[in-house]
């Protein structure tokens, strides 16, 4: 079965940062029987008697029970121009449509919110001070000053103390290599991000084996805070002339920010799902963002998430009333079997890795449904992953009617 291991993304995933397990809110609350099958039961509430799947313990629940046969060929090696011809599957019904219907399958009233991240141009080529070796650096994330997280290639011959070179800039490793990443201090005049917005380039993902013409391809039309390792995909699809018919037809856009980082390609670890430990990714909600959901409810509009990080954003940031908190803060929310959100009523996404927590977050959505939305969608030629095609998601249920 096709896998993206470890090894395949060496540069670019690596152990997971998060601290929140697989409990809480976002824990998983069903067992499969079969793969990707959920058990049930019947359950009665103020609005009738619905099958709901078993709360049950999520050590039975494994990682490889959310893996899938992915060809290669099914995985997209250019990008479709222009930027909305690219598929959309609508989940409801599995009909087949172009990302430009979408005005035809939003209602007046709905409230997109979307990902305002850019990807930072954080591949860094140099050479190693003393030896002139080759080396590349990639930046995840400022930690404090000019120390950064990075991941580093060659990983195994460094060490606290060696020194790297990239153009203008200087890196020293301050820290023992775990698993390619790394402690660096970097050193330059003048500001750094401009520095490394200059003299880096953007990472693409370790999949994807085409070429871009343009890097901008690669950012999405929203992309303005500078933050990402990888993109928000989902939103790639979008053009200001579509976003102009959506707005004219009652639709309204609002954003958030959630810093995408390199270990949403990871696959999980063989194991119980409740041994995985996400990631964790600084977010923000702007108050324009919980007034828009505010309003969008008011007015009986859906709340629709252009992506899993922005999905993953507003449910973080709400409170058990569903109300959204503003404001910054840190996300490790793992959307697992037996999650129901509490903010987000329908989401727009790409089609994700094998064994992945993406396809966790679908499964837990669509319910054991999955396997058959992603074998219609490759039998149909969709075009998977980060310059693939897109899947509209209008039932959150995880398949309870």
């Amino acid at each position: 079965m096709r896998r993206l291991r470890d090894r395949q993304v060496a540069h670019l995933a690596f152990g997971s940062a998060g601290a929140r397990t697989a409990a809480g809110r976002g824990s998983c609350a069903a067992t499969l029987k079969e793969p990707g099958g959920f058990p049930t039961e019947l359950r009665s509430n103020s609005q009738g008697t619905r099958r709901v799947p078993d709360r049950l313990p999520c050590s039975i629940v494994q990682t490889s029970d959310f893996e899938y046969e992915l060809p290669a060929e099914a995985i997209a090696q250019a990008a479709i121009e222009p930027r909305d011809a690219a598929r959309l599957l609508r989940v409801a019904g599995m009909t087949d449509h172009r990302f430009s219907d979408l005005p035809a399958l939003l209602r007046s009233g709905d409230l997109l919110v979307v990902n305002r991240t850019r990807v930072r141009r954080a591949r860094l080529l140099g050479t190693r001070r003393g030896t002139g070796g080759a080396v590349e650096l990639l930046l995840l994330r400022p930690v404090a000053g000019n120390t950064w997280e990075a991941l580093v290639r060659p990983a195994r011959r460094m060490r606290p103390g060696i020194e790297l070179e990239f153009g203008p800039i200087r890196a020293r490793i301050v820290g023992e290599p775990q698993a390619g990443r790394v402690a660096v201090d970097l050193e330059a005049t003048g500001d750094i991000e401009e520095i490394v917005a200059e003299y880096g380039t953007v990472p693409l993902p370790p999949y994807f084996h085409g070429t871009l013409d343009d890097p901008e391809r690669y950012q999405t039309m929203f992309a303005q805070v500078i933050g990402s390792a990888a993109a928000p995909t989902a939103a790639l699809h979008f053009t200001p002339g579509l976003v102009e018919r959506l707005t004219t037809g009652g639709v309204s856009v609002a954003t958030v920010e959630l810093d995408v980082g390199l270990d949403t390609f990871r696959p999980m670890e063989p194991g119980p799902l409740s041994d995985h430990v996400m990631h964790s990714e600084r977010y923000f909600v702007p108050e324009a963002t919980v007034t828009a959901i505010e309003a969008a409810r008011q007015r009986a509009g859906r709340v629709v998430a252009v992506g899993t990080t922005v999905l993953r954003t507003l449910e973080t940031a709400a409170a058990p009333t569903g109300a959204v908190m503003p404001g910054e803060g840190v996300s490790s929310l793992f959307v697992t079997p037996g999650y129901r959100p509490l903010v987000v009523d329908a989401l727009l996404t790409n089609f994700h890795a094998s064994g992945t927590t993406l396809i966790v977050l679908v499964a837990a959505l669509l319910g054991p449904e999955w396997r058959d939305v992603y074998a219609a969608a490759l039998e149909r030629g969709y075009r998977f992953l980060s310059f693939g095609d897109a899947m509209f998601i209008e039932d959150l249920s995880g398949g309870a009617a």
